[in-house]
């Protein structure tokens, strides 16, 4: 390999991260021009997302998740398995960690990745605020195996559930989800379709009537990012399903089977579920020299390099954007997609001597899917003028475009309509539920 290659390395295999390593290999990694390299802890990648759907059942993750080192070597990149130690940018070099297998046996020891442009796109974890407990008793959604593990422990719960009830019990399901954001709505919606599954597969003594879904969000509403009149719609649909939708219920520590609230009630839950904020990694907080925000986001300009080092980028959640008006780009999923097209653009400009150019997140709006009972949200910037709520059939078609965008994006628009189609062949063939 000639020295004189440029190397480009993506730490983070998320939406935004693959999707910019999937371009710059096709456009330049296949002919040469310069050698793409991603790292991610994770050998397979999933659509964020869609998490909540592998944790109630509904999505199988085996089918869906893409193999990253297949992927690369399809599309002209390169892939590494590790997580970052540290980095030495006086060398321009990521340092891995060294990874370790399941049983505590060192497979690769620490290993050193020289970069000429370096893009962060490591996504966000669940912040628990620092609240005591919390850690201990709730599970959390940031990743398909957490997702998976959540999907085990409910499919026991119904099973435990359905035995007693047949034995003559009377006693309710109780889940709690902390946080009445996306994840948080879309879980409650979820869990109450798996229930009404779990029927149809000899779990005869349980169903939907039987769940005690709470939902707590400390602030004065759900949903903050939606406009008023959605998550009023939102809240009629979870109360009509049976969720206890609860406003201004600040939870101050977690419990065995219970959490604490600020005026001392204490909330009962067989599953307990955190969903109430995000963060940046721990390590990216001040990491070689590199200006952070409390979230541990990286700080970047405007057109996406670190403030303190023009090789370094940044995208999606694990970064703070400022914008003109003064706003900081929100922690979503399109928000990452546009990043990873602006990046994308950036270092074409780059490469041709051309001036780089700034970054302006665009509002598209948001979409809520509470499974098959309904999908609600807002399309706006510039495809309406100003905000247009939508509802029902269109909303879910939207919905569910968005992540043919995505698969797109990665695959072209044959695979895609080719992945589509299995889709439907397993809805028809497989069983309406993970059952394992």
């Amino acid at each position: 390999m000639s020295n004189d290659i440029e190397q480009i390395v993506i730490i983070g295999g998320g939406a935004g991260g693959l999707e910019l390593a999937t371009r710059l290999g096709r456009l330049w990694g296949r002919k040469g021009k310069a050698r793409v390299t991603l790292i991610d802890r994770n050998n397979t990648h999933l659509w964020k997302p869609l998490l909540h759907e592998v944790a109630a059942g509904s999505l199988d993750a085996g089918v869906d998740e893409v193999n990253y080192r297949g992927h690369a070597r399809r599309h002209g990149f390169h892939f590494t398995l590790g997580s970052v130690n540290s980095l030495d940018r006086d060398r321009r070099e990521v340092i891995l960690a060294p990874l370790v297998d399941e049983e505590g046996q060192t497979v690769l020891d620490e290993r050193r990745v020289h970069y000429d442009q370096l893009i962060f796109a490591l996504g966000s974890v669940t912040n628990d605020f620092g609240i005591p407990g919390i850690a201990d008793h709730c599970m959390m959604l940031d990743a398909p195996g957490q997702a998976e593990r959540f999907h085990r422990r409910l499919l026991n719960a119904f099973l435990q559930q359905d035995r007693a009830r047949a034995a003559g019990g009377d006693e309710q399901l109780k889940l709690v989800i902390v946080g009445g954001g996306a994840t948080g709505v879309e879980l409650s919606a979820e869990l109450y379709n798996a229930a009404k599954v779990m029927q149809d597969y000899d779990l005869d003594h349980i169903g939907p009537e039987h769940l005690q879904v709470s939902l707590l969000e400390a602030g004065p509403r759900i949903l903050p990012a939606l406009p008023d009149r959605i998550a009023g719609s939102v809240v009629k649909e979870l109360s009509k399903l049976g969720v206890k939708v609860r406003h201004n219920t600040k939870v101050v520590r977690g419990h065995e089977g219970a959490l604490e609230t600020d005026e001392g009630e204490m909330i009962d839950g067989d599953i307990m579920v955190w969903a109430a904020g995000v963060r940046a990694p721990n390590f990216l907080k001040d990491l070689a020299g590199l200006e952070s925000a409390r979230n541990n986001q990286l700080m970047v300009n405007q057109t996406l390099q670190t403030t303190r080092d023009e090789r370094i980028w940044a995208l999606g959640d694990c970064c703070a954007c400022p914008q003109s008006d003064g706003s900081w780009v929100p922690p979503r999923a399109q928000s990452a997609h546009q990043m990873s097209s602006h990046i994308f653009k950036n270092l074409k400009r780059q490469k041709a001597g051309k001036p780089l150019v700034d970054y302006h997140y665009k509002d598209h709006g948001s979409l809520i899917s509470l499974s098959r009972f309904s999908t609600v949200g807002s399309l706006m910037g510039n495809l309406t003028r100003g905000s247009m709520m939508i509802e029902g059939r269109l909303a879910r078609l939207v919905y569910i475009s968005l992540y043919r965008q995505h698969q797109m994006a990665l695959h072209g628009v044959t695979r895609t309509l080719m992945l589509a189609l299995i889709d439907r062949l397993n809805h028809a063939i497989r069983p309406r539920l993970k059952l394992h």
